[in-house]
């Protein structure tokens, strides 16, 4: 899933970084398929170079090995929704087939939630604003999910159409990477549709892990698996 994903960050100029998967995996990027990658997080770090993968956007190590560090507001107002960025890498606890997510709250009403999440952070502009989305989610169907308990980012809204009219700038989620497949939005609803699939999974298997009538390709692709170079950057980068 990790490798998928830094790979579908070749071609890319800049990149908004969320923390966790999608951190691993845009390190991954720089270091093998996009050495020119400007990472970019939402602290004011620009170009961070990080050694190691950092802890949270508040990580030392983001601002020591940057090219630049800016204000947050600058982050956001200059650099973010402007437009200005081109992929933004996200994750979420749960996200529903037309690439929405939730990272704010899971079960019982938002003031007294089963689970109370980290919270929205730059996720919600970072959706709005970068010009493509890549998401990075395990599937499940805890975390693919008819309908969210809270939508805290908008990928799609409520089908095709949706994001112009709510005024949002960027064109959306492009690609949800999973640890089973890869699903891309339909050109026609912008519903998430299973596009690819790792080695050895079987549709069914991803069907019953998603939380949806799941719709799938006419011909589906498989991903090419791991070479041993990007297994062993990946390996040393966790370990780092």
């Amino acid at each position: 899933m990790t490798i998928t994903a830094a790979r579908a960050l070749t071609g890319h100029v800049s990149c908004f970084v969320g923390i966790g998967l999608p951190s691993t995996a845009a390190n991954l990027a720089r270091r093998l398929h996009n050495r020119d990658l400007v990472l970019i997080y939402e602290s004011g770090a620009i170009g961070a170079k990080p050694t190691r993968l950092p802890l949270s956007i508040g990580d030392g190590e983001l601002a020591t090995t940057a090219d630049a560090v800016v204000s947050v507001p600058e982050i956001f107002n200059y650099w973010l929704q402007p437009g200005r960025i081109d992929v933004g890498f996200l994750s979420a606890a749960q996200v529903d087939r037309f690439g929405n997510l939730n990272t704010t709250v899971i079960g019982g009403s938002y003031k007294a939630p089963t689970t109370r999440l980290p919270g929205a952070g730059g996720a919600p502009e970072i959706a709005a604003s970068c010009r493509e989305v890549i998401l990075v989610i395990r599937q499940s169907k805890r975390a693919f999910v008819e309908t969210l308990d809270f939508v805290t980012s908008v990928g799609y809204g409520e089908g095709k159409g949706d994001r112009q009219r709510k005024g949002l700038r960027g064109k959306g989620p492009v690609m949800l990477i999973t640890d089973l497949g890869v699903l891309e939005p339909d050109p026609d609803s912008c519903e998430l549709t299973l596009t690819r699939l790792h080695p050895g999974v079987e549709v069914d298997t991803v069907r019953q892990a998603t939380g949806w009538a799941l719709k799938t390709a006419e011909t589906l692709a498989t991903t090419t698996e791991p070479t041993d170079e990007e297994l062993a950057v990946l390996r040393e980068l966790m370990k780092a």
